[in-house]
C-alpha cells in the first residue's frame, strides 16, 4: 500500500512537472530530463510511469480535459440560462488557464503544430461553445439574425487569442477583463442582454479555481 501511494504521488508529480515544462517550452522543445529534474525524480522513475514524451503529453491533456469538464459542469449547474452558462464556462476556463499549469499545458499541447492531429482540448471547447449557443438559440436567448456558427467561431477564437496573450503576460487575464469582454460582446449576441449580464466578475473569481 505504501508503495502504491508513493507511485501515485510520483506519477502526479511527473504530470504537473511535465505540464509546467510543456506550458513554458512547448512540446517540441520540452525534454524528458528537464521534466524529471523538475519533478525531482530519476529518469528511470519517469520511464517506469511513461514510456515516451508523447505518452506523458497525452496524460497531461487527459488531466486537463478532466479538470475543465468538471469546471464546465459546475458552471452550467450554477447558471440560470444558456448564455450565462457560456459566460461562466469561458471566464472560468480562462482563469483556470492562468492559474493551473495543467490546464494551460492542455490547451497549449492541443494547438501545438508539432503534435499534428491532436487538438482534443480545442475540439472539446468548440463543441462545448456550440452546444451552449444552440441551446441559447432554442430558448430564444439569441438576438435576431445571430448565426450560431458565427457566434461559436467568434467565442472560440477569442478564447484562443486571450490564452495566447496571457502566455506572454501573466497578469493579462483577470475576472474584470472577462467582464469587459462579455460587456462588449453580449449586446450583439443576446436578445435581452441585460438579463444575461449579471455580475460575471464575481462569478469567475469563484469558478476559475479548479482546486
Amino acid at each position: 500500500m505504501v508503495k502504491q501511494v508513493r507511485a501515485a504521488r510520483t506519477r502526479q508529480s511527473l504530470i504537473r512537472a511535465a505540464a509546467e515544462v510543456f506550458a513554458a517550452d512547448g512540446y517540441a522543445l520540452a525534454s524528458l530530463p528537464a521534466i524529471s529534474r523538475r519533478a525531482g525524480v530519476s529518469a528511470g522513475a519517469l520511464h517506469f510511469h511513461f514510456a515516451s514524451k508523447d505518452a506523458l503529453a497525452t496524460e497531461v491533456e487527459s488531466a486537463a480535459a478532466d479538470s475543465v469538464e468538471k469546471l464546465a459542469e459546475r458552471c452550467r449547474d450554477a447558471a440560470g440560462t444558456s448564455l450565462q452558462s457560456l459566460m461562466s464556462v469561458m471566464s472560468g476556463l480562462l482563469l483556470a488557464v492562468a492559474d493551473d499549469p495543467v490546464v494551460r499545458a492542455g490547451f497549449k499541447l492541443s494547438g501545438d503544430p508539432s503534435r499534428k492531429g491532436r487538438a482534443a482540448m480545442l475540439g472539446w471547447w468548440h463543441d462545448c461553445v456550440r452546444d451552449l449557443v444552440l441551446q441559447a438559440q432554442r430558448a430564444g436567448e439569441l438576438a435576431d439574425g445571430v448565426s450560431p456558427d458565427d457566434a461559436t467561431t467568434t467565442i472560440v477564437a477569442a478564447t484562443v487569442g486571450m490564452e495566447l496573450v496571457s502566455a506572454a503576460d501573466d497578469d493579462w487575464l483577470s475576472a474584470d477583463r472577462m467582464a469587459q469582454f462579455w460587456s462588449f460582446i453580449m449586446p450583439r449576441l443576446a436578445a435581452v442582454p441585460e438579463r444575461v449580464l449579471v455580475s460575471v466578475s464575481d462569478e469567475t473569481r469563484t469558478q476559475g479555481s479548479l482546486q
